[in-house]
């Protein structure tokens, strides 16, 4: 289907082809590229196209597609980019799932790509608007919510749009203003700062001074004053008023909808995949979340009707503008939309892939291989693969520049998520005198130059060892056992010490929230077994604690240990070693669930609930073998599980 595509929409040519973002605006019905210099600015007026590219397993690439819509946008304009988004998906082979993103009402997964938020603006190209930074600089106020990922939204510059319950931000030319509602959330208090220093840096050169003020704190504050005095004085302001905006769409039991010639036909039978069939599209309406399903065999056209029936469906039901779009491609379900069937087998396979099965058993025994093939999964070993062996030599190499450094032996363990690693592990195997295990790791947040240069210079040390080790690529988050366990601990720490990582945060005018040992930082410490047990940096807000790990608290030249009630001892022991490691020397203040000090949660902004799930690891996955055939002019591939 792919080399069939291409030819719709030349702006997508060379799309996904790299990590990251990339964004094209709807300008005159067509998706026009956006200026790097302007991502993380939308316009009410306009409608976008939003591609997310990440890692996936086996160095394979995953696809999020968004397509965000202004309060302002226009009708065709809205229609467009939903079927600009489909040609999209075309070209990226049809695996990448589909958002419908309203302006005021993101997903946290499409926040997530813009640091520390995203910019609402008003006006637009495409709806012909005049845009306000053509204009002479205007004093705006901005409501800023959420703990994790921010929420900007633009308010009337009035004493009315102010209340007790949220954190706002005034921009004034000369100085930004935080005020702070007397009932607002800390950790939105703190988001908002980070929102502050951006404005700042992006809009006026760094230069403009930076006012905080708080709800009900009338002192003889020439800041306070100052604010008051661009509202008209100071008076009393009221509660907050729900709006539209405020409504949250409620979670219901889920209905399974037929889509027929844009109609849309309740399905009347117990969720099961098998309803699913490949020629045919589905709603499978969850309530606050909608899932269009669309099968493999259905064409371009048929695609594009199913969203517009989406849409359709949505609005003849009057439902909250919150309510979420996410359009799926038959294989490549999320787990969100397989948890509502009751009926859904891990290791399901199509008549397709029996007759896969059968051809790849044939060239088996047509070689003199076996042709026994099993359905079943590969059971987890919980002990390490007899792969490494103690007394090995273990050396790490940081990527700079176009440079490998290496790591100094106490840092080794070490790994921050905006670089790139490379790994030799050097160790005697049976007769072998010498064996190698070499690697390159790659953050989750590293730029694409460093990642580049990773691979590269793994290569040469590869050749510089007659090519003996099998060279592999590991991305962060999916480490493999043998990696893990060669460290004994593993601790992944957020930002970066290369150059590039630098670069990049700067041009972008980010936070540099890379770990130090002077930091306020909380370190996860989760696994049941050496080989899967790491130390990951996490939010440092209450609610990141889990009752099932234990954590650390670094606050300055403190370090607090505490212990969920269904840790187990070996996570404890971790984190005496991780602790160790971070600030040698270093007393440990041990903390169990439940006991806490005001000295614990005042690092964490404050004590906040948080949750008591175990975290299951991702299921392994039987190997895939394909065998591809070109006949008659058809590509086309059979597969066995």
């Amino acid at each position: 289907m792919a080399s069939s595509v291409k030819a719709l929409e030349p702006a997508f040519q060379g799309a996904g082809e790299r990590l990251g973002t990339e964004i094209w605006r709807i300008e005159n019905f067509q998706p026009v590229p956006l200026p790097k210099s302007e991502y993380g600015k939308f316009y009410s007026g306009d409608s976008y196209i939003v591609l997310q590219t990440s890692p996936g397993k086996g160095g394979s690439y995953l696809f999020d597609i968004h397509f965000w819509l202004g309060k302002d946008t226009s009708q065709d304009e809205a229609g467009t980019s939903a079927i600009k988004t489909i040609e999209l998906d075309a070209i990226l082979g049809g695996r990448a799932v589909q958002h419908r993103e309203l302006q005021g009402h993101e997903s946290d997964k499409f926040l997530s790509y813009f640091k520390p938020c995203i910019i609402p603006m008003e006006g637009g190209v495409a709806s012909g608007f005049k845009k306000t930074e053509e204009e002479e600089f205007e004093t705006r106020l901005y409501v800023c919510k959420g703990k994790r990922n921010v929420r900007l939204k633009k308010v009337p510059f009035s004493r009315a749009s102010l209340n007790h319950d949220d954190v706002f931000i005034l921009d004034a030319k000369e100085k930004i203003y935080q005020f702070n509602g007397a009932n607002s959330n800390i950790q939105e208090r703190a988001k908002a700062l980070e929102v502050i220093q951006y404005l700042k840096e992006k809009y006026h050169e760094g230069k403009c001074d930076v006012a905080i003020v708080d709800d009900g704190k009338l002192q003889a504050e020439s800041d306070s004053g100052d604010f008051w005095v661009l509202f008209g004085g100071f008076a009393p302001i009221g509660k907050k008023i729900p709006s539209e905006d405020d409504i949250v769409p409620e979670k219901t039991a889920p209905t399974l909808y037929s889509i027929t010639d844009n109609q849309v036909n309740v399905v009347d039978a117990e969720l099961s995949k098998s309803l699913l069939e490949n020629n045919k599209c589905y709603i499978l309406d969850c309530g606050a979340e909608v899932f269009v399903w669309i099968g493999r065999v259905t064409q371009v056209d048929e695609r594009k009707s199913a969203i517009q029936a989406a849409e359709e469906f949505l609005a003849n039901q009057n439902r909250p503008k919150s309510t979420r779009i996410t359009r799926l491609i038959q294989g490549y379900e999320t787990h969100g939309f397989k948890s509502n069937f009751d009926s859904w087998p891990s290791g399901a396979v199509s008549s397709g892939t029996e007759e896969g099965r059968g051809k790849v058993a044939a060239l088996l025994k047509q070689q003199g291989g076996s042709t026994k093939i099993s359905n079943k999964g590969v059971s987890v070993n919980e002990e390490v693969p007899p792969l490494l062996e103690g007394g090995g030599k273990l050396e790490v190499w940081r990527i700079s520049g176009s440079a490998k450094t290496p790591v100094p032996k106490e840092d080794i363990g070490k790994f921050y998520g905006g670089d790139c690693y490379i790994v030799l592990y050097t160790y005697h195997s049976h007769d072998k005198k010498e064996d190698y295990y070499l690697c390159y790791w790659i953050g989750k947040d590293s730029v694409e130059e460093d990642q580049t240069t990773a691979a590269q210079l793994a290569n040469t040390t590869c050749n510089s060892l007659k090519n003996r080790p099998v060279l592999g690529r590991i991305f962060q988050g999916k480490e493999p056992p043998q990696f893990v366990a060669i460290f004994e601990p593993m601790i992944l720490l957020k930002g970066g010490m290369s150059s590039g990582y630098k670069s990049y945060i700067a041009d972008k005018g980010l936070n540099d929230e890379t770990y130090t040992s002077d930091s306020i930082a909380l370190i996860q410490i989760s696994g049941t077994s050496v080989h899967k047990s790491k130390a990951i940096q996490v939010d440092a807000v209450a609610s990141s604690l889990n009752s099932y790990d234990c954590f650390l608290l670094q606050s300055g030249s403190s370090m607090f240990s505490w212990h969920g009630n269904l840790g187990t001892f070996e996570q404890q022991q971790l984190v005496a070693k991780v602790a160790e490691i971070l600030k040698p020397g270093v007393t440990l203040k041990h903390t169990k669930e439940g006991t806490e000090s005001s000295s614990f949660w005042f690092p964490l902004g404050g004590k906040q609930s948080y949750i008591s799930k175990k975290v299951l690891p991702d299921v392994a996955r039987d190997p895939h073998l394909f065998t591809f055939s070109y006949d008659g002019g058809h590509f086309s591939f059979l597969y066995f599980l």
